[in-house]
């Protein structure tokens, strides 16, 4: 039993004298950044438009004047996923192509993390996205919010404001410096 203790509190000090940036680069890791935006039935069909929301993420610490600010790096999109929230039915494929951005707050600092634009017409209410993970996100997911931007183009006139559902997954690694 004082051999269990000794190993676990020998684990639990060698995580903590690691630094938190181990942890913290896990965390980062662990929690996708997830907005749900909405189109409008309006939108016309065969041209791009764009909607904006806002982004968050279950470990909101990582803001610029938060403690954990510089724990991480190399911050890159490893996943993208889209689904459809109301209604759940709601078909992608009336989409022919999206496109998602993540940006600070106030729009600065824009880059294209995923796209898809190849949609078929029978999607259904789920899609994978084509990530980009050519740009570090560091700055980005440093900010206490991020601002996701999706570009669309509608394939058919749609009769209901479909709420979409995207999630962005990340990885991070222990800031060294």
């Amino acid at each position: 039993m004082k051999r269990r203790f000794l190993f676990i509190s020998l684990g639990f000090t060698l995580l903590l004298g690691a630094g938190c940036a181990m942890m913290q680069s896990i965390v980062k890791s662990t929690f996708p950044y997830t907005t749900t935006l909405k189109v409008p039935k309006v939108s016309p069909v065969g041209v791009d438009l764009s909607v904006t929301g806002m982004a968050n993420s279950f470990d909101q610490d990582f803001k610029k004047d938060g403690n954990n600010a510089e724990k991480v790096s190399q911050v890159r999109l490893v996943s993208a996923h889209m689904e459809s929230k109301d209604p759940t039915d709601f078909n992608l494929g009336n989409l022919t192509m999206v496109k998602v951005y993540m940006a600070k707050a106030d729009g600065t600092d824009e880059v294209l993390v995923a796209s898809r634009t190849d949609i078929t017409a029978g999607a259904g209410n789920s899609i994978t996205l084509d990530i980009d993970n050519s740009h570090f996100l560091d700055q980005i997911v440093r900010q206490a919010k991020v601002r996701i931007r999706m570009v669309y183009r509608l394939r058919n006139p749609i009769d209901v404001s479909p709420e979409l559902h995207i999630v962005l997954g990340l990885g991070a690694y222990p800031n060294r410096n």
